[in-house]
């Protein structure tokens, strides 16, 4: 075994887990695979014979790249605090992709990443180094030029508003269901009442429809409930299926996807809704895991 040979079987080894810093960083899977991809060209190009910590070394490369891409996201937005919906990880009734899997086992919420979509770029990239994957301050106030000290204020507002947002579901999958289902069949047969009676009475419902326009968001049980009446009156065909390892939904129209719906369930109750329905972004998604 040559010496590149052996580099790229110990960089596969460390790709599961860079995959996910960057997804958490970036919350766009392709836009992590182009991370992860770009830290293997640099691994390729470096010398690092005196390396001794390989997974961090790598970890550290992945998060200066997805710092880089933050920035850049930031100054073609011109709106460093508003958030759009992450591309979600969506998983079928059945699993038979390995990859796929071993994301969504790796995911988070799609609820934290919008809240994580607020950040500026400095905050998110010392509260996921840290508080996600346990890396030391003294290395992430490296990554971006600031104080050890600095990089720790970066993470409590971080975690401040991230802990604000009450971004967790209840963890059983089995209530999520039922919770869900009864959302779904409600609004199929258009039940204005027992639609507000799965609802959070201050549940929030956020569409992202592409175009750079701005979340279209809904407050309260009532004027959600009413929104998903309305959209039932699209004629969607409604799957279930998970999202970021919770409960949610695809719709499809004409047997393309429409919307993917990913359900905050707490305490019994639907408090948030998260719709992506951007055709453009849609489309970049592979959601043949969702067939059949």
């Amino acid at each position: 075994m040559d010496a590149q040979q052996g580099l790229a079987e110990r960089f596969e080894e460390n790709r599961t887990h860079l995959r996910g810093v960057a997804y958490r960083m970036l919350g766009s899977a392709i836009e992590a695979d182009d991370a992860v991809q770009e830290a293997w060209l640099r691994l390729s190009r470096a010398d690092t014979n005196d390396v001794e910590n390989l997974r961090g070394w790598l970890t550290t490369v992945v998060a200066r790249v997805c710092l880089d891409m933050l920035r850049a996201r930031k100054a073609r937005r011109e709106e460093s605090l508003s958030a759009h919906v992450p591309e979600p990880v969506a998983d079928g009734a059945r699993r038979s992709d390995p990859e796929q899997e071993a994301l969504l086992a790796d995911s988070v919420g799609l609820a934290l990443l919008i809240v994580l979509e607020t950040l500026t770029p400095a905050e998110r990239l010392s509260f996921v180094l840290h508080d996600m994957f346990g890396i030391r301050f003294e290395e992430i106030g490296q990554i971006i030029d600031r104080s050890p000290q600095a990089s720790r204020q970066l993470a409590n507002r971080a975690r401040h508003k991230v802990r604000d947002a009450r971004t967790e579901p209840d963890p059983d999958l089995n209530a999520q269901r039922e919770v869900v289902d009864a959302f779904l069949a409600a609004a199929r047969e258009g039940d204005f009442e027992r639609l507000v009676a799965v609802l959070d009475p201050d549940v929030v419902s956020r569409g992202d429809f592409g175009g750079g326009a701005p979340l279209r968001e809904t407050h309260g049980a009532e004027a959600v409930a009413s929104n998903a009446v309305m959209f039932q009156r699209l004629g969607l065909e409604v799957r279930p299926a998970l999202i970021n390892g919770a409960v949610g939904a695809v719709s499809l129209r004409d047997g393309k996807p429409f919307s993917i719906g990913a359900v905050t369930v707490r305490d019994g109750k639907i408090v948030e809704l998260d719709f992506l329905a951007d055709q453009e972004r849609l489309a970049q998604l592979d959601l043949t895991i969702l067939d059949g």
